[in-house]
């Protein structure tokens, strides 16, 4: 069955992968104004701002095995729309500076993203809570490395390569595979036996159900710590990977194969850290895994402006995606063994409300740091500044968290 959940996981991530690089590289096809360029990326991950907290009291509410199979299906449903549309207005006008060339297209990819996002806010929500269910929980760290090395295959590495060289070929192309994708998950789990309902009744109190998992949050100092750090470094993430479509296309003329192949070798990082992961939290312990995780990647971040050429690049994310994920398997781990299962639906959308809800904010500020920059500098220069930017706030993060994270986990 873990096998199963595994696979289905693999494939829903693949499509996410491929989503990391089509959504961003369509809205720079539609529009050269570094903020527009934003709003379908954010409109994605908006949800994780929005809707967390009601996800999380679903997934308490519900079996999460048929929250995982509807989910998935209407992502299918949704990805298929998309395509549709894209097929029906090519060949696309230039992309202009300011404004967007196709504004209905636009507009209806900025919905379906948002609906998709929701539809991926509740799904992970309800996979994460579900996994504890599928194993002891003195596995959950083998369990989890196992399960983000799948993740990253299809996500970071197998995705963005296969999207970027799709959308290159013929633009609804990956839209489609991605609606095959979510379709072959759903059958996966619905092929799954068992009931994975966490034992909850219904109060119809949402208010109290909340409550308590906020106290519970509140009264668990780790978590917290861990929630908020979480949440400034995807901030500062999301800032790096919007940046470098710009980046990529006009500093380093490159195409969206180079993109992919960019960030698809981060997860080659990513993959050969994550099968020895769990041997490597229990020499080092967790505190000196998370701190050096952070301190690791920040100097990655701040490195992708100085890096020459695109092999450079690919080099600097393959060693902060692969450190990164270190970072993931101790606090995945932490979080799943630390929450009881009836709470952990609830309590899990709190922190990841935490964690996750910054990632707007993160595309946003990038685009708004360009976007004004180069009135008062070259486009060059304006282009690079969310890299720096992003390298000081990686810094600062360190060096607040440093201590705290060794006493947390000593």
């Amino acid at each position: 069955m873990l096998a199963r959940f595994v696979a289905a996981s693999g494939l829903t991530n693949l499509a996410d992968g491929i989503a990391v690089v089509v959504w961003g590289w369509l809205g720079s096809l539609l529009t050269r104004d570094p903020i527009l360029i934003t709003v379908l990326p954010i409109a994605l991950r908006l949800p994780w701002f929005l809707f967390a907290i009601p996800a999380g009291i679903i997934t308490d509410r519900f079996d999460r095995r048929h929250l995982i199979l509807w989910m998935d299906t209407a992502r299918a449903a949704l990805f298929l729309i998309v395509a549709l549309s894209v097929w029906g207005v090519l060949p696309l006008a230039q992309a202009p500076a300011s404004g967007v060339s196709s504004p209905g297209l636009f507009a209806t990819l900025a919905i379906t993203a948002l609906l998709i996002g929701l539809a991926e806010v509740i799904r992970d929500n309800a996979a994460q809570t579900m996994l504890p269910a599928l194993v002891e929980k003195d596995r959950l760290e083998g369990a989890n490395g196992k399960l983000l090395s799948v993740e990253l295959i299809g996500n970071s590495l197998l995705g963005p390569a296969l999207g970027a060289f799709l959308i290159a070929a013929f633009l609804p192309l990956p839209f489609a595979l991605n609606a095959i994708a979510f379709a072959l998950a759903a059958v996966l789990i619905f092929r799954m036996k068992g009931r994975f309902h966490p034992g909850l009744r219904a109060r119809n109190d949402w208010k109290a159900e909340l409550g308590e998992a906020w106290r519970f949050l509140m009264a668990a100092p780790t978590l917290k710590l861990l929630a908020i750090a979480t949440g400034v470094w995807n901030l500062i993430h999301q800032m790096v990977v919007i940046a470098l479509i710009l980046y990529v296309q006009e500093t380093l003329s490159l195409g969206a194969p180079a993109y992919g192949l960019i960030l698809a070798a981060g997860a080659l990082g990513g993959i050969l850290i994550g099968a020895f992961s769990e041997s490597i939290v229990q020499r080092l312990g967790r505190g000196r895994c998370a701190q050096w995780a952070t301190l690791v990647t920040t100097l990655a971040f701040a490195a992708i402006p100085l890096a020459p050429g695109a092999w450079a690049l690919a080099f600097v994310f393959f060693i902060s995606e692969g450190v990164g994920l270190i970072w993931n398997t101790v606090s995945v781990s932490y979080r799943q063994r630390t929450i009881p299962a009836v709470l952990l639906g609830r309590v899990n959308s709190l922190y990841r409300l935490m964690a996750w809800g910054m990632m707007p904010v993160g595309l946003l500020l990038a685009g708004l740091l360009t976007g004004l920059a180069e009135h008062q500098l070259t486009r060059e220069t304006a282009i690079e500044l969310p890299f720096f930017v992003a390298g000081l706030a990686g810094i600062a993060l360190t060096f607040a968290i440093w201590k705290p994270l060794g006493r947390a986990f000593s």
